[in-house]
């Protein structure tokens, strides 16, 4: 059970023998723990609010666990080569189930932010070590498909969590104890991932900031098209109410939105992924070779993200195709995140599949920050042309970026 660098050419390496084993560990393990996260997060808020806390420190409160996740991101690499692959991801497991039984044993708002930062950090650690094993262990002609399915895997959590918080209850005490029940299963899940040994680049690759620096440096464009997939697949999604109650909608259908968005995403993932994967092994190489066929399809979804976004004057005289369009950035802002996985998962493994992940993960995060920052701020400056102009403004830009040179 060894692992090799990827062979000349740029042809993909087999993946390290139990592949199929490791990637069902991964996938079981992320799926009970996000929705074990994605209940423990809004039911803390409604705790907070129900306990006479403000709501501008439960902002920060939430905003806490994002803070984790910026801290960690830059040094998975560093964690991951020092710890291991397989201990790294039993790590990044145990510290939210453990964090978790702290919330519930606990009031202590100190405490509580000390946990939220820790589970951030480990939360940030999974995100990049889950997302590159599942790149590497796919078969290297279903690369696509398997990364397709783990985004669409991770976009069900989003809403299901939520959905077995309001079954459950949010006001029941048994509430918290469900959420680390989920923990506590992903975490055993994560135990059956496979002896991974060190990656053939452990005791070469750069790690931390220089490991991360040097990924921007020889793939930029990466950072693009994280910024671009992040600031309309996940930041535009928590404003989208606020864009329609401006246009004028009701508040129950200024919150579909979230959901056009949220669908738009879910549905677009996996196709995306297999696309990539018929026409990268085509057998008349019809569209190139796998490289340009990946960046084909990211231009593609960086055109359709624009033209989706050239309909927004349209909106405000017909706003019934505000789901529409927020249809399309949700699925072209995913899609361009999948393809970007994909691809760099089929350069790079061990280390440097790490690093590059990494600057995937901060360049999404960043867009998922700012599109709401920016996006309010334009909002409330001028619906009609501020806010057009912001999003036409990023989306142009990831045409442009994508057109000028290969990531």
């Amino acid at each position: 059970m060894s692992e090799h660098p990827l062979p000349a050419r740029g042809l993909p390496a087999a993946p390290p023998a139990h592949a199929r084993l490791g990637l069902t560990a991964v996938f079981g393990a992320t799926f009970f723990e996000l929705v074990g996260y994605f209940m423990l997060t809004p039911l803390l808020l409604l705790r907070l609010k129900d306990g006479g806390v403000s709501t501008a420190l439960a902002g920060v409160f939430a905003a806490s666990g994002w803070l984790g996740i910026l801290l960690m991101v830059p040094f998975a690499s560093a964690v991951t080569q020092r710890l291991g692959r397989r201990p790294t991801l039993w790590l990044s497991a145990l510290i939210p189930t453990v964090a978790t039984i702290g919330f519930a044993l606990s009031d202590a708002l100190p405490l509580w932010f000390a946990l939220k930062i820790a589970a951030g950090m480990a939360s940030g650690l999974r995100w990049v070590l889950a997302e590159a094993l599942v790149a590497e262990f796919a078969p290297p002609a279903q690369r696509g498909r398997y990364v397709g399915l783990f985004e669409t895997l991770v976009g069900i959590t989003f809403v299901l969590g939520p959905l077995v918080l309001a079954w459950v209850g949010p006001q029941s005490e048994a509430a918290v104890w469900a959420a680390f029940g989920f923990m506590a299963v992903g975490l055993g899940w994560s135990l059956l991932t496979p002896r991974v040994p060190p990656a053939a680049d452990a005791h070469e690759a750069r790690v931390g900031l220089r490991g991360v620096w040097h990924a921007l440096a020889a793939h930029p464009l990466i950072m693009t098209v994280g910024f671009v997939g992040g600031f309309f697949e996940s930041g535009l999604t928590s404003i989208l109410p606020l864009y329609g109650l401006a246009l004028g909608l009701g508040a129950v259908a200024a919150a579909l939105l979230v959901s056009a968005s949220g669908l738009g995403s879910a549905l677009m993932m996996l196709p995306a992924g297999v696309l990539a994967d018929r026409m990268a092994h085509h057998p008349k190489a019809r569209w190139g070779d796998a490289r340009s066929t990946r960046l084909t399809l990211m231009r593609v979804c960086a055109a359709i993200t624009l033209g989706g976004t050239l309909l927004i004057p349209f909106v405000a005289g017909t706003p019934w195709l505000a789901a529409p369009v927020a249809f399309v950035w949700g699925g072209a802002g995913g899609c361009l995140y999948t393809l970007a996985m994909i691809d760099i998962g089929s350069r790079e493994q061990g280390i440097t599949l790490v690093n590059s992940t990494a600057v995937l993960v901060m360049s999404y995060t960043l867009g998922g920050v700012l599109a709401p920052a920016l996006g309010g701020a334009a909002l409330q400056w001028s619906p009609t042309l501020g806010f057009p102009a912001l999003l036409v403004g990023v989306a142009a830009l990831g045409v442009w970026l994508l057109r000028r040179r290969e990531p």
